[in-house]
């Protein structure tokens, strides 16, 4: 059997096109994707001060303000957790390594404002809403 050899040398270069086109998508797609991980901050602002292994909600936004720190050993998991009587936070930082719901009720009612965080080590300079009550889940 006998190919055309101007065929084979268009399938080619048509193959080495589509290759070269998704390898340069490749970085940009990854680069989208690590944008959407890596905390939004202000110029200027330092992430928060939190230990491996807490929730940390800070009063004021970019980390300012009085800290509250929950630690697992002492949060039931999957339960509302309402901030201490007065209280509400505009940032934080989630480092249980669970993900965790920030809720705009004190109540964890899903009728207000609610948003679950990755546990890997997520930092939140500006919550959209105040924080009055969070709950850790299991996974």
């Amino acid at each position: 059997m006998r190919t055309n050899p101007t065929r084979t040398n268009l399938t080619r270069t048509a193959v080495l096109a589509a290759v070269l086109a998704v390898s340069a998508l490749v970085p940009q797609a990854l680069a989208h994707d690590r944008a959407a991980v890596a905390p939004e901050r202000s110029p200027g602002v330092a992430l928060g001060a939190c230990e491996a292994g807490r929730l940390c909600l800070w009063k004021k936004p970019d980390f300012t303000g009085a800290r509250h720190t929950f630690e697992l050993s002492d949060t039931e998991i999957e339960s509302c957790v309402p901030l201490p009587k007065g209280g509400d936070a505009q940032s934080l930082a989630n480092r249980t390594g669970r993900p965790v719901t920030t809720y705009q009720s004190a109540e964890c009612a899903e009728t207000g404002e609610f948003e679950t965080y990755p546990g890997g080590g997520t930092w939140t300079p500006r919550s959209p809403y105040q924080v009055r009550a969070f709950k850790i889940w299991e996974n």
